[in-house]
This record gives structure tokens, sequence and C-alpha cells, in this order.
């Protein structure tokens, strides 16, 4: 205790991380206040009695930070940006010209630009659709149901994303952690001291005690298996040629050792996303079909997250998912160009295509145990709340919520050790840094 003490000391006596961290807690405090600003023309009271949020519209919500179900003006959160860059980041992948301008400092501002356009757009389609499927269907949650409150409720929609999206941006340049990632974790986590006082209020009331304890024992193992699925990384080792440099005074420079690091799980927490989004379907088609058929049934079995068949058919999207998100992001040939074009190679293996189908066998493999163990992680939620713990809790038993939260944390950490480190400080971890962080930049 006494030395984190003195790491905070630390950060807190360097003047630009100190104004950057402060700047950073002033732009959430604004972003947390504006998930409580309701809609003009909507009925809170109304709301507040709806509050049965599942499938993809409860994702929704809880990357709002609650703002979807409060009908505020940062109803839709900064979910339609991300959409927008997910489209333009597979573009880049799919589309040679988007390829072109990712690799260029003036290409990529205009595929920014191109990305917050298409915000608009997503915003507006978002906006449209969340009062006509979320606000209508509730009986006395809109007012004035009239044209002035449909346009204007989706220009304060389309606004409040845009001002969503502006403070991503401004915590990513003048703050300290990425902007986009911060307000997302603290929307998710935000839930939790209300999550965490039901828990502790249900089972001391239903006098279980050992079983409170055994459960927080459970979530700070949840939490450690979670730090380390995001921080594993398979090391390829990795040399640099010797070069003579100089004629009068030859000087040889290179052969430093260094390595690669390969992430075991690449694809970070989209493949759960992904899961969840297409899990939602089942539950719309069961609406549509009759209710007494067994096959309405068997597709509502697939919209409860604590049923075999929902938890079977998640885990097994979450690694075909896994494998196809990190075959996307992922390019071992690009990577094998890069090394042979600053002289470094991996030592036994022939620059060129034999070094990238050397990286590309090395992904296949760590990439299967990161699949599941990230399928294990999604799955946590229904198997706690299928052991009594109540769903609020639960729901921070791995899952999207807490994946993202670690991942979050680990890399804002990351950052403020690179301030403490240029400035001769220890960093936060015993190590001097979090372990994990790329020495290779490709």
């Amino acid at each position: 205790m006494k030395k984190f003490i003195e790491k905070v000391k630390d950060v807190w006596g360097i003047e630009e991380l100190r104004n950057r961290i402060l700047l950073t807690l002033g732009l959430i405090l604004v972003y947390r206040l504006g998930t409580f600003i309701v809609l003009p023309g909507i009925d809170p009271n109304a709301l507040n009695q709806n509050q049965n949020q599942d499938g993809l519209l409860g994702l929704i919500n809880m990357f709002a930070g609650g703002a979807f179900s409060n009908g505020a003006i940062l109803a839709l959160g900064v979910m339609p940006y991300i959409s927008a860059s997910i489209f333009m980041q597979l573009a880049g992948i799919v589309i040679p010209q988007f390829a072109k301008l990712q690799k260029e400092e003036s290409g990529r501002n205009k595929i920014n630009q191109y990305t917050r356009f298409l915000t608009i757009i997503v915003a507006a389609f978002q906006g449209s659709a969340y009062i006509g499927t979320y606000l209508r269907p509730i009986p006395g949650a809109i007012v004035m149901d009239n044209l002035l409150f449909y346009v204007s409720t989706v220009i304060l929609l389309t606004a409040g994303t845009l001002f969503v999206m502006w403070l991503g941006e401004k915590i990513t340049d003048k703050g300290i952690g990425n902007g986009v990632s911060l307000l997302i974790m603290v929307g998710i986590l935000g839930r939790f001291p209300q999550a965490v006082a039901q828990e502790f209020t249900t089972k001391i009331g239903q006098d279980k005690i050992l079983f409170l304890l055994i459960e927080l024992a459970m979530f700070i193992a949840v939490l450690i298996g979670l730090v380390m699925l995001t921080q594993g990384v398979r090391k390829i080792p990795l040399n640099y040629a010797r070069r003579i440099v100089g004629t009068n005074a030859a000087k040889e420079i290179g052969g430093a050792r260094n390595f690669i690091p390969l992430k075991v799980n690449s694809a970070g927490v989209m493949p759960i996303i992904f899961a969840q989004a297409l899990l939602f379907i089942p539950a719309m088609i069961a609406g549509l079909v009759a209710q007494d058929g067994n096959a309405a049934g068997w597709l509502k079995s697939l919209s409860d997250h604590t049923t075999l068949s929902y938890n079977l058919v998640y885990a097994v999207l979450v690694i075909v998912f896994t494998y196809f998100y990190t075959a996307l992001i992922f390019n071992p040939t690009e990577m094998a160009e890069n090394l042979k074009r600053n002289n470094s190679f991996i030592p036994g293996i022939q620059p060129g295509q034999p070094t990238a189908d050397y990286i590309g066998a090395i992904m296949d493999r760590i990439t299967l145990p990161g699949a599941v163990f990230l399928a294990l992680a999604g799955i946590l939620p229904g198997i706690a709340a299928l052991l009594g713990v109540t769903s609020g809790f639960s729901t921070f038993f791995g899952g999207t919520s807490m994946l993202i939260g670690v991942a979050v944390i680990l890399d804002t950490i990351q950052q403020i050790d690179s301030y403490l480190l240029m400035r001769q400080y220890d960093g936060m971890m015993k190590t001097g840094r979090v372990s994990g962080r790329q020495a290779v930049q490709l």
C-alpha cells in the first residue's frame, strides 16, 4: 500500500500528466451527466417502469451507460461511431483503395472524415429506430407524438452521438487513455456499485454469508483470468542483421535480439459482441412464430443466457468469430515484409513467404486456446446466474463488461507508465511496465 501511495504521488507530481488526468475526469463527468438528461417530450416515469433490457437492446444500453433506457440525449452513446469505425476498418481490408489510404497520413485523415460522415448517417438511422421500436411501444413514454417530436429527437440523438465522439477524441488527444474506450468502460462500470450493493443485500437477507464470500473469491479469480487472457502473448525471437557503417572508422551496428509479441487474444472483445448481436435474431424470430410451437420454444431458449442451448451456440459462435476477426486484422504477409524491410529476421526462418507462413502457423495455434478461453469468459455470466448470483452482479463475471473494463484499465496504465518511465520514475507495475506491451512496432 505504501508503494502504491508513492506511485500516486509520482503521478500527481508530473504537471502534464496531472493536467491530462484532471481533464479526462472532467470530460467523463460531463458524459455521465449527459446520460441522465432526458429528451424533450419524453416521460421518464413511463421509462422507469419498463427496465427489461435483454438481447441487443441490453448490449446497447450497457455501452451507453444506461442512457438508452433513460431516454437521454446521449441514448445512442458511441455505438454509431463504433459501427462506422468497424465498417471503415473492414472496408480497408476488402477494398484496395481504402487499404491504400490507410498506409498514408493524409489518407488516414480522409478515412477519419469518412468515418465521421458515416457516423451521422448511422446515428440518424438508429435514432429513427430508437423512436419507433423502443419509445413508441412503451405506454405514455412519448408525451407529444408528432412530426416535430420525431425530427427534433432524431437531430438531438445524432448531435448527442457526435458530442460523445468529440469527448472521446478530446480525451485521446488531450487526456489519458483511449477516449472512446474509456467512455464505454465508465458506462459499463457505472452499474457496478449498484449491482454489488444489490448482491450484498440479497445474500445477507437470505443469510448466505458463506455463499457471498465464495462469490467474491470467484469474482477475483475471474478478474485475474481476464487479465491473463488480455495480456497473454507468444514471443517469437527476432534478430537484426549486422551492418558496417563508415569508411575510415568502420563501426559494426545491429545484431540486436528482440521479439515479436503475438497476443493470444488478438480479436479482443469483438467476437463476444458479434455473437451477442447474432443471438438476438432468434428472439426476434420467436416473436413472429406461433407461441405454442416447438420451434418457438427452441428459439426462445436461444435468447435466455442461462439455457444450455444458448451457451453452446454462444461458445461456438465466439470461437468462430475469434478466428474470423483475427484473420481480418492480422496479416502475417505484411508483417514478414516489414521485418524484411527493417533487416530483421526470425532465427532459422528464411525472410519473405517462409516467415509469413511461420508467423501465420503460430498465430493459428495460439488463437485456439485464446478463442476457447474467450468463449468461457463469455458464458460465465450465464453460469453465475444459474448458481444463484443476482442478474445485475452476474453480468460482471466475465462477458463483455469485464473484458472491456480490464482491457481499457490496462491500456490506461500503460500510458501512465510511459509518462513515468520517461521521467525516470518506476512504472505502476512491479516490473516497471505492463506485461505484454509490444517491444517491436510493425
